[in-house]
């Protein structure tokens, strides 16, 4: 792990860089959401828990018995989907499983469908065969609740951070939660173009985590700052942040490592249903960590200086 003593950032002096980073990264993500809103008329991919739908899983039988020469052709799927006048996603999972996602299909659709998938792709285990049916009304409750959620959210840290500082620190903490959001949500939409990453209910979940993760990592540098400022008022306001953020480097720097390690075991070896998941969080919490130390303590810094000249006339 890391202590005190083993670095020491000047953070300030390289301030516009931090700003200059971040602002591509997040301009490349608003970017992908336009495309994807053009696309699947949202900023993100939907996945079936917002659209509704029927979702199909598959495994060859081959795979159970671990005997498969080839992974699932998506073209030749395609077409089965299109000779049923079918539309929807593909997703081919560690080569021999299946995902299909269409609209909603009755029981005779999925049959007809199966068959013809048994004839032109090969044998699939009934066994392994997984079914999900979401309707739209309940898809669009879950992303109505899921985004109200969001702003309650950012609500109760806005007073919280008013009430237990001044109004600026809380301006910038938000600012940094929008930062993390941002960047999250730009990787997903350009992952949804890419790699056909659909986003669920588990997603704005994962939004929820990652604001109170950063909110946490942002309070307990502007804390410091707060202290020395009270200890040493006569001290330049660029020293006293500077100082602060090294003082609290280490335990953000630790609490992140510590927090992000177990995610990455999540993501490689827990499965579908959480990788995507604890990836949105390894996103978040990096991005958290970077907008605590680089984004929200440099904007304070930049602003109180602004408001210092107008102070002392």
């Amino acid at each position: 792990m890391i202590n005190d003593q083993t670095m020491k950032l000047h953070i300030l002096k390289w301030e516009r860089l931090w700003w200059s980073v971040s602002a591509l990264i997040i301009l490349g993500g608003i970017i992908a959401m336009v495309i994807s809103y053009s696309t699947f008329n949202s900023p993100l991919r939907p996945g079936l828990d917002f659209i509704g739908g029927t979702r199909l899983q598959l495994q060859l039988a081959c795979a159970v018995e671990a005997t498969c020469d080839q992974p699932i052709n998506t073209g030749e799927v395609r077409e089965i989907l299109a000779q049923q006048e079918l539309a929807g996603s593909i997703q081919v999972l560690e080569g021999n499983i299946l995902s299909i996602r269409s609209k909603n299909l009755d029981v005779d659709q999925r049959t007809q469908l199966q068959q013809a998938l048994n004839e032109k792709i090969g044998q699939f285990d009934p066994e392994t065969i997984q079914i999900d049916t979401v309707g739209p009304t309940v898809g669009q409750e879950l992303f109505n609740s899921g985004i109200l959620a969001l702003l309650v959210a950012f609500f109760g840290i806005i007073v919280y951070l008013s009430v237990r500082f001044q109004f600026d620190y809380a301006f910038f903490a938000i600012l940094a939660l929008f930062h993390d959001v941002f960047i999250t949500a730009g990787v997903f939409a350009v992952l949804g173009l890419i790699a056909g990453i659909e986003v669920d209910s588990l997603f704005l979940v994962a939004l929820l985590t990652i604001i109170g993760f950063s909110v946490n990592d942002t309070v307990v540098i502007y804390d410091r700052i707060r202290e020395n400022l009270e200890k040493t008022p006569d001290l330049p306001i660029n020293d006293v942040v500077e100082n602060s953020v090294n003082q609290s480097l280490a335990r953000s720097i630790n609490t992140s490592v510590t927090t992000i390690l177990p995610l990455f075991a999540i993501f490689l070896f827990g499965g579908e249903t959480l990788k995507y998941f604890s990836l949105a969080l390894i996103i978040g919490f990096i991005a958290g960590a970077y907008s605590s130390i680089f984004i929200a303590s440099t904007l304070l810094a930049w602003w109180r200086n602004r408001q210092r000249p107008s102070v002392e006339s």
